[in-house]
């Protein structure tokens, strides 16, 4: 049975640039989402992390088809949507900071699949090159974004709690993570 989505490169590029952006603007506030964490919980999540990865590739006979990589896709920025207004309406806390580390280490155990989604479905050179160099402006673009917002917040308007600097950040990723859900659904089309 022929799928009936198709992938637009076009939208997929904006889409993994939002992503990436994404990641860079949140790379440096996990250390500080964390902190209430002790490291056994690393140890653990790193396991089920591992074990999660496992189960995930041995299912790629089954997954590894269009379809699949639109809905995991997807649900791993839902997933991402759900920790974020999670720790928006509920802060700082040792429970966000464990559904925040979940949450993450749930989407990280897709990377692999993602990974290899993506260059299947783009199959030729240039559009994985394509990809390849929009994720990196996208993770560079995000870093100074977020380098950016703290020192402002910091110099202009006098927040310099990290706690309160990356709970501020955490609006615009909120933003970012619908935007980023608009263009994944842009970069996946029906056909007729």
């Amino acid at each position: 049975m022929k799928s009936k989505l198709k992938l637009n490169i076009r939208e997929f590029l904006k889409y993994k640039f939002y992503n990436s952006l994404f990641l860079g603007i949140s790379v440096g506030s996990i250390f500080v989402l964390y902190a209430p964490l002790e490291p056994s919980i690393y140890s653990l999540g790193g396991i089920a992390l591992a074990f999660g990865m496992i189960l995930i590739a041995k299912l790629y006979y089954k997954i590894m088809n269009i379809e699949y990589f639109f809905k995991i896709s997807l649900l791993v920025e839902l997933v991402l949507l759900a920790i974020i207004a999670y720790f928006l309406l509920f802060s700082y806390s040792y429970t966000s900071a464990l559904i925040l580390y979940a949450g993450y280490q749930l989407s990280f155990a897709f990377g692999s699949y993602l990974v290899r989604a993506e260059t299947l479905f783009l199959r030729k050179t240039q559009p994985i090159a394509f990809v390849d160099v929009i994720k990196q402006k996208g993770y560079l673009v995000g870093m100074f974004l977020s380098w950016g917002f703290y020192k402002i917040l910091e110099e202009f308007i006098g927040i310099s709690d990290k706690q309160m600097q990356v709970y501020e950040i955490h609006h615009f990723l909120l933003f970012l993570e619908l935007l980023i859900i608009f263009y994944l659904f842009k970069s996946f089309q029906r056909r007729s």
